[in-house]
This record gives C-alpha cells, sequence and structure tokens, in this order.
C-alpha cells in the first residue's frame, strides 16, 4: 500500500512538472503527459501501473463527459445536432466497418474480431483533441463539433463494442435486433438523463448548501452513468443529456456561492483526472512492449494499417457527410451554406484517439465461456495502445502548423473578436437594464439619497470598467488599467498581512477581507480581452 501511494505522489508531481513544461513550451499538456508515463514505464525499479479498465469505464468517464456536457452550450449543440449526430454515429459506424474490412482481407482476421476491434479503435476521445484544438483559435463551431462528437461518440462505439464481444462470446448476431436495441438504448438513455439532471437540480435548490451542493453535483454523473450501463446500455448517453439538462437549466437553480466553488472544484476534479489518465496511458506502453516481443513482425505492422485506415476512413467519411446533404437539401444549402474546404479537413485530422479505446481493449475478457483462450486479445490491446498513442502524439504536433497552413486561425480570431464585442454589448445592455430596474425599485421603496449614491457609483464604476471597443489603443489602456489594479489589490493584501503580523485584526478577519480581494481579483480576470496568438 505504501510503494502504490508513492507511486501516486510520484504521478502528482511529475503531473505539475509537465503541466508547467507544457506551459513553458506552448504545447499540449496531453501530448507531454503521455510521453512522461512512457518514459517512466521504462525507468528502473519504477513498479507496474495497471490501468484497470473498470476504473476509466466506471469511475474516470462519467465526470468527465458530465463536465464537458455541462459546460457545453444546449443551444450550440441543438444547431449543431446533424454533423454531430452525422459523427458521434455515421462516422464510428464507417470507420468500424473499415476497420473490420481491411483486418479481414489483409490478416483474415473473423469478421466479428474486426467489428469488435473497429469499434475500439473507432471513437475520437472526449479529452484529448479539445486539449489541443482550444489552443488554436479555431472556430468556435468546429469546436463545438468536436466537442459534441467527442461526447456522443463513445456511446455508439460502446454500444458496437457490446454486440460485437456478445456475438465472438455467443457466437451468432441479428442485425435489425441490434439496430431497434439500438435506438431503444439511446430513447431510454436521453429521457432518464434528464430526468436524473430534473431531480439533481431540484435537490440541489432544496439543500441551499454549497458544500451539499457540489457533492450532490459529484454524485450526478455517475448516478445517470452507472444505472443505464448496469442493465446493458452505454450510459454515455445518459450522461450527457444530464449534463445538457442542467447546463441549460441551471443558471436560474444554482447559487452564486455554489457556482464560484463549484467552477474551482470541478476545474480541480478534471485537470486532476486528465493528469493521471494520460500519465496511465502511457505506463501500460511497458507491459503492451514486452507483450509485443512476441508478435510476428505482421501482426506488428497491423496498427500501423490501422491508423491508416482510421485516418482514410475519417476523411472519407466527412467531406461527402459535410458537402451531400447540402447538394441534396436546397433548404439546407440556404440556411447553412457549405463551409470552405478547410474546415472539414480540419475535423478530419483531429481525430484523436483516447484513453476510453485502450479501457475498451483491457476490459476484453481472457477466455470464451467454453474456456478457450480469447482470440487474437494481445493484438487488438497492442494495436489500441498504438493508435492511440500514434494519434495523439501525431495529430498533437502537427495540428497547429497545418492550422496555420489553411488559415483556419484567422477565421477563428475574427470570430473570437466578434464575440468579445458581443460581450461587451451584452454587458452595457445588462447594466442599462439594472439601472432602469433601481430607478424602479426607488419609487416602490423608500429609499435614502445616501443609499441611493451608493448604488449609482457602483452601477458607474461598473460602466466604466467595459472598454470601449476592441482596436489596440482602447485594448492597452484596458491592459494598463488592470494591470494597475492589480498592484493596488497587491499593496491591499500586504498591508492587511501587516495588519495581521502586529496583532491589530484576527486570522478571520484577514481572511473575510482577502475573500473580497481574491473576487475582485478573479474579476479582472473574467474581464480581460486578449487576443491569444497561434
Amino acid at each position: 500500500m505504501e510503494a502504490k501511494f508513492q507511486t501516486f505522489l510520484i504521478l502528482l508531481a511529475v503531473l505539475a512538472g509537465v503541466a508547467l513544461a507544457a506551459r513553458r513550451f506552448n504545447v499540449a499538456p496531453a501530448i507531454l503527459l503521455m510521453l512522461a508515463g512512457v518514459g517512466l514505464a521504462f525507468v528502473p525499479g519504477m513498479p507496474p501501473v495497471e490501468l484497470p479498465p473498470e476504473l476509466v469505464l466506471l469511475m474516470v468517464l462519467p465526470p468527465l463527459i458530465y463536465s464537458a456536457s455541462v459546460a457545453m452550450s444546449w443551444r450550440e449543440f441543438k444547431n449543431n445536432l446533424r454533423p454531430i449526430v452525422l459523427l458521434a454515429v455515421g462516422a464510428v459506424i464507417f470507420t468500424a466497418a473499415m476497420v473490420a474490412a481491411a483486418t479481414h482481407y489483409m490478416i483474415g482476421l473473423p469478421w466479428t474480431i474486426g467489428f469488435l476491434l473497429g469499434a475500439i479503435v473507432a471513437p475520437p476521445d472526449v479529452v484529448a483533441p479539445l486539449a489541443i484544438a482550444r489552443r488554436l483559435n479555431m472556430p468556435r463551431r468546429l469546436l463545438v463539433i468536436l466537442e459534441g462528437e467527442g461526447l456522443a461518440n463513445d456511446a455508439t462505439a460502446l454500444i458496437l463494442y457490446r454486440f460485437a464481444l456478445a456475438a465472438i462470446m455467443v457466437g451468432h448476431f441479428s442485425l435489425p435486433l441490434a439496430a431497434g436495441e439500438f435506438l431503444l438504448i439511446v430513447a431510454s438513455e436521453i429521457a432518464f438523463g434528464i430526468g436524473v439532471g430534473w431531480l439533481s437540480l431540484r435537490f440541489r435548490k432544496w439543500s441551499g448548501d454549497p458544500q451539499v451542493e457540489l457533492t450532490l453535483s459529484l454524485i450526478t454523473p455517475y448516478v445517470s452513468y452507472w444505472l443505464p450501463e448496469h442493465i446493458g446500455g452505454s450510459g454515455v448517453i445518459a450522461t450527457v443529456a444530464c449534463g445538457l439538462y442542467v447546463s441549460w437549466n441551471g443558471p436560474l437553480l444554482i447559487s452564486s456561492a455554489t457556482r464560484l466553488q463549484g467552477i474551482f472544484f470541478w476545474d480541480l476534479v478534471i485537470y486532476l483526472i486528465e493528469g493521471v489518465l494520460f500519465l496511465l496511458t502511457g505506463f501500460q506502453m511497458r507491459a503492451l512492449y514486452e507483450k509485443s516481443k512476441a508478435f510476428p513482425l505482421d501482426d506488428i505492422l497491423i496498427a500501423t494499417a490501422v491508423v491508416l485506415v482510421i485516418v482514410v476512413a475519417r476523411f472519407a467519411w466527412l467531406y461527402p457527410a459535410t458537402y451531400l446533404p447540402r447538394m441534396l437539401s436546397r433548404s439546407l444549402r440556404e440556411r447553412d451554406p457549405s463551409p470552405p474546404w478547410q474546415w472539414p479537413f480540419v475535423l478530419a485530422f483531429t481525430g484523436v484517439r483516447g484513453a476510453v479505446s485502450l479501457a475498451a481493449a483491457l476490459a476484453l475478457p481472457f477466455t470464451l465461456p467454453d474456456g478457450d483462450a480469447f482470440p487474437y486479445r494481445d493484438l487488438i490491446l497492442f494495436v489500441a495502445f498504438g493508435v492511440i498513442f500514434v494519434t495523439l502524439i501525431g495529430v498533437g504536433l502537427t495540428l497547429p502548423p497545418v492550422v496555420r497552413w489553411l488559415g483556419v486561425a484567422e477565421a477563428g480570431r475574427n470570430e473570437h473578436a466578434a464575440e468579445h464585442e458581443a460581450e461587451i454589448a451584452a454587458r452595457r445592455q445588462a447594466l442599462d437594464a439594472a439601472l432602469k430596474s433601481l430607478d424602479a425599485l426607488t419609487e416602490q421603496k423608500d429609499v435614502s439619497d445616501e443609499v441611493m449614491r451608493l448604488l449609482r457609483a457602483r452601477h458607474d464604476i461598473r460602466v466604466n470598467q467595459l472598454p470601449d471597443s476592441l482596436d489596440p489603443t482602447h485594448h492597452d489602456v484596458s491592459a494598463a488599467g488592470t494591470a494597475l489594479t492589480r498592484d493596488l489589490i497587491a499593496a491591499e493584501r500586504k498591508f492587511i498581512h501587516d495588519l495581521l503580523r502586529d496583532g491589530q485584526i484576527t486570522d478571520e478577519t484577514r481572511r473575510r477581507i482577502e475573500r473580497d480581494l481574491d473576487l475582485e481579483e478573479a474579476s479582472l480576470a473574467n474581464r480581460e480581452y486578449r487576443r491569444t496568438p497561434l
């Protein structure tokens, strides 16, 4: 137990160090974390660290999916439902079929084994692609589609995985029965996820305590995931539906104190989960390397072939899925004109596989019902890791120059600037509405002139904090004012510390004052309008 705890502390230390290095060299942390995990796996004396599949599928996946769903806009998800479904369902099934056909005709894998391998390596990861893409100023719609695909495609892949595994274990498969079961799973999980989200929000509002609300929020993804998964579904669709429901309905039901604490709480939880997950994925390289020594050269080369197949299949699916519906539907063409060819190219290129693929491979049984060894288990595991490693490292290192070459980042920067302009306008309109509300309240209640002056002064300060525009001159003025405000907060913080040290105030007083300063400093960061360079 002590050795395991020491290994866990080493992982946390490496996680912190790699995060600093990633920021220093402007590289996606996921890439360096996986490379660090591979390097640690071969350090002499380092104990092997296994990645239990149930840890990923039952413990790690629910909060990752739920957090991403809550952070996502239901309106944007709904507006992009067609491309998301085409990728999350169509592309996964198409890729799995291509992998099955390629491995069957290349090395003679049985069709059921090929479909099982295809279901494992078909779905892009929910975490890694966005961790890379968000740093590149890509247009918002591309990020929404990638995020929506990552949320929903695991459900398609895991259901295919269960069907293929059942066909191998039992020996027969019915396509009409499987299709009907798939639709039933999707419909029932959506209804169940919405119900869990509704109950969660009502319980949280009823509790009225931030700590209790955060505890309930942590339980919510597991409730929405575990029950459908236990009775034969995937749990993913229910968790996504629950998260989207909370995202759309939560703002008016969740208190400000819970929201502030929840942001920091969930940021830390997801940061630790993602980081340790990538490290542990890299750690599996040692065991897989030992097993690969027994593989013939042809079996090792199949991993490269599968990588090529899934890359080609994604491009082969995405371009027709993007342009063919618009060619066939005039109303769609008028409502949603065809994007430039660079956009589907970027979507097709950003097909990073992640830990869910490895967990699904690790979850394969060792034996069949008759006691025989499960066919090709070690090969499937080796190919799954090879696909993850090549896509994560390859895409992570080549996507930035590809985005620059295609000119996609320029469109993203322009969209980002327009979004900030709209944000400034919305803030001004909200302040105007608040001022009108203040005038109406003063007519209804007996408010002294002193209180009115304080409230109007607060309103004027908030109005003056907004920049007039985002042109470089105003941006420089705003940045200078923000920097000076931080200096003033630092001076105030130091003075309060001196008062505490001299015994003029208590620790409790210092904490209350510091909380106000912390909130003001956090609001400064929230109001910074910076253009992030590619």
